[in-house]
This record gives structure tokens, sequence and C-alpha cells, in this order.
């Protein structure tokens, strides 16, 4: 037997594939939505794939369970809740699949969703494994507000908190000590809130260091789990329902993007946001009117799918081919590709954002309206400015209109990613009214992470 851990770092996502190497028989576990990684796997190793399991509808990546069905003959395995629109083989508390002599089994683990589903590995025999999904992660567990308004089977956070709590002690914590734990997920995830940096652990060693895992009350457990969660993307109830119909095939879907070349401002339509994911230098040295700067960093897709609603159109620019390449591929990650109304290499436009004067600033602070962009929780345990009024840059396009304009404006996050995008939203709202600056990187010299 041979376990096959996949990441995709910039979602902190893991997959998996479980190869039977005498029977050459392969069992994928949470695809991610490209899955020429798990045909090239196959391809190695003289295998087939000849199952999907999912552990729930993701809220954060669009799988791709229907694509392998539809390419290997692979049957796909979903708890029965789920209520798909593929072709399905329920996976419900009990049921097994037998790949020679590796054992799947299905816990039936509702926490994160009302659908979760947790899958014990046995190997000649013995427990060896649990794939979580978004159940217990390494050090945490999964958030459970995700399915409040998203997904055909929806339950309040403070019910699926008292779920989860029964689904950790009653299923998971009665597995051996030495049963390795595998997550869908690990830091920097926002599928919960205090995740290891780790990408596997044992149950033995969850029961030492896992907050969630702790000897408590239910209603301290609850408390404990619904507060301080992360905020919620636009795009969670979206793939949620995404990934219960099945996504289109991966190539296809990011073939049918138009690439333009060169456009001038006539050409684009006023009524759609630009997406321009070059360096917040270049970008503030010239870009095109309607356009938002969201760098190619490694949460770029997180971003993308805070800022912009599920269906609403958008063009994508970036620095070079390669790189709008990748990012039409990471849009398709979160299911945002066919949103795109075209794409294009980037073009210096006419458009800027002054540099802000840091040393004025740090003397005469009250001369701007401060807009604080990082998440509420941030803003509360780590205030930075008395002044300054807290919008998250993920309500920042619905919200600026809150913004005063009788003194400039100064954006700030963190660390100055999230102020080059909340900048660049601002400015296209109120810049015709007030000067608009972005703080950026200069944010360190106020406070120390």
């Amino acid at each position: 037997m041979k376990i096959q851990q996949f990441e995709d770092k910039y979602l902190a996502h893991y997959s998996y594939a479980v190869l039977n190497e005498s029977k050459k028989e392969i069992v994928l576990v949470d695809p991610s939505r490209n899955p020429q990684q798990y045909f090239d796997f196959a391809k190695e190793n003289n295998a087939q794939i000849v199952a999907v399991i999912e552990t729930h509808p993701h809220a954060d990546f669009v799988s791709s369970h229907l694509e392998v069905h539809q390419k290997t003959g692979a049957k796909i395995y979903a708890h029965s809740l789920t209520g798909v629109s593929y072709p399905f083989e329920a996976f419900d508390e009990g049921a097994e699949l037998n790949i020679g002599d590796i054992k799947f089994k299905s816990l039936h683990t509702p926490g994160h969703s009302p659908d979760s589903i947790s899958i014990v590995l046995n190997f000649e025999g013995k427990d060896h494994a649990v794939f979580t999904g978004d159940t217990l992660f390494i050090g945490d567990c999964g958030r459970p507000d995700l399915r409040e308004g998203a997904g055909n089977l929806q339950a309040k956070r403070e019910e699926l908190a008292q779920q989860m709590y029964h689904s950790l002690r009653d299923k998971l914590m009665t597995l051996d000590h030495e049963v390795l734990v595998y997550p869908a997920h690990g830091a920097g995830t926002l599928c919960g809130k205090a995740l290891s940096s780790a990408n596997s652990s044992t149950i033995g060693a969850e029961k030492i260091t896992n907050w969630s895992l702790q000897d408590m009350s239910i209603d301290n457990f609850v408390t404990e789990l619904t507060t301080d969660q992360p905020f919620i993307p636009k795009y969670f109830g979206y793939d949620v329902d995404l990934n219960r119909k099945g996504a289109p095939e991966f190539k296809s879907a990011i073939e049918k993007v138009k690439i333009l070349n060169q456009p001038a401002v006539a050409d684009l339509n006023p009524e759609y946001v630009i997406i321009d994911a070059r360096s917040q230098e270049i970008y503030k040295q010239g870009h095109l009117p309607n356009s938002y700067n969201i760098q190619a960093g490694n949460k770029f897709e997180t971003w993308l799918g805070s800022i912009i609603s599920p269906g609403e159109k958008f063009y994508l620019s970036a620095s070079n081919q390669e790189q709008l390449e990748e990012l039409i591929e990471r849009s398709a990650s979160i299911g945002y590709e066919s949103f795109i109304e075209a794409a294009f290499i980037a073009v210096a436009g006419n458009e800027q954002i002054d540099l802000v004067d840091v040393n004025h600033f740090k003397n005469h602070q009250d001369d701007y309206s401060i807009i604080d962009i990082r998440n509420t929780t941030e803003f509360k345990t780590q205030p930075i400015f008395e002044n300054a009024k807290n919008i998250p840059l993920g309500e920042l396009r619905e919200r600026a209109g809150e913004i005063a304009t009788d003194k400039p404006v100064i954006i700030h996050c963190a660390g100055g990613y999230r102020s080059a995008a909340g900048s660049s939203i601002v400015n296209e709202a109120i810049g015709d009214k007030t000067k608009v600056y972005d703080l950026g990187e200069a944010i360190n010299e106020f406070y120390k992470h």
C-alpha cells in the first residue's frame, strides 16, 4: 500500500491517492480541480483510478471528482445527505469499500457540515489511517458556520458545533492512538482558525495537543468553536453548490477563456471590473480605469473570490503570458474561470495612485481618514491606530461609501498585500473626491507582528 499526499499550497488543500500496489488500483480522496496530477500518479504506477471519495461538498475549492469519473469510470462515493446531481454510491455510516487487503470505512462525522464523513483506512486487518476531511485538522477542527446559507442541507452554526463535539469524541477519538490523521487542509485555510503547519499527525498526538479534543463541556466547546472564526469569502457558497453538481472538465473550461491582444479601454465593457495582478509598484505607476490590484501572490484565489461575487463578470490581466495562464488556472480552482469575460497581458494606463509621505503621516495622523482593512478579529485584538475605521477588505466594495472624503484617505492592512487591493478599490470608488493612499509595507513601522 502507498499513500500519496498532494498539496495545493495556495488554498492549503491536501488531497490523497491510496494505491493498492498488488492490484494496481487507486482510490482518490478529495481531489482538487485539476486532475492531471492524479492521472500522472496512476500512469507512473501503472495503475487505474477506481474510486473517488468526497468527504463533503467543499466550500473553498472545486473538486475534480466528476471529471475523474467521466474519464476513468471511477465510482464516486459520498454521503447520501449531500444531495448531489452526479452518479454516486452512498457512503454512509458503516459503509465499506474494499480494494484487495485495503478497506475504506465511512464514519458520519457532521460538524463542519451535516454531510461530512471521515474515512478509516484499514490495511491487512488493522486501522492504519483516517482521512478526516474538514472535521479534524492538525491542531484544530473544522468551522461550523459555512452551511447557514449554502448547500441543500443547511444548519445553524451552534447546531453543527454541537454535532462536531460528538463527532470528534464518539467517532474519531475512539480510534487507536497510532492511527494516522490525514486532513483536507493545513495552515492558511479559512476552514478553521488555529491549524498547525504539519500535514499529518496521529490520533494520539492530537489528543494531547489539539484544543478541540481536550476535556471540556459541550457548552464551552461550542462557544470556543463559534468564536473568532475567519471571514467567509463570497465564493464559498457557490463552490458548495458547484461541487454538488460537479464541475466542467478542467482543461476545456480554461481553454474557453477569451484572450485579448493589447486591448484599448474602448474595447472593454465598463460594467466589468479589471483584476490587475501585477505588482503594486507597477500598478500604482499606471493602470487602466475600473481596475483592482489583486496581486499574483499566495492568496490570489482567496481575495479574488472575496472581492468578486459569484456570477460577476470580470477581466483578468497579468504581467506576462505565463502569469496570465497560471492565474486563469488558479481562478478555475475556485470555479471562477467561467466569470472571466476576457484575459490579457496588462497595459500601462493613465490612472495612478500616489505614494504616501510616511513621515508626514506619522506626525499628522489626524489629517487623514485611516481605514483598517484587516479582518474584524485582527482589528479588535491588535489595534494599531486609535482613530482608524475598520472595513474588512471583503466588504470594501460594498462599504466604500462609508468613508469620509473631507480629508485624504489612507488604507492599511497587516503587511501590505491586502492594502494594495484595498487602496485600488477605494480609489475607484471615491478617488475623484479625495486623495487615496496605500500605507503598504510601511505599516511595519507602526506595529510589530
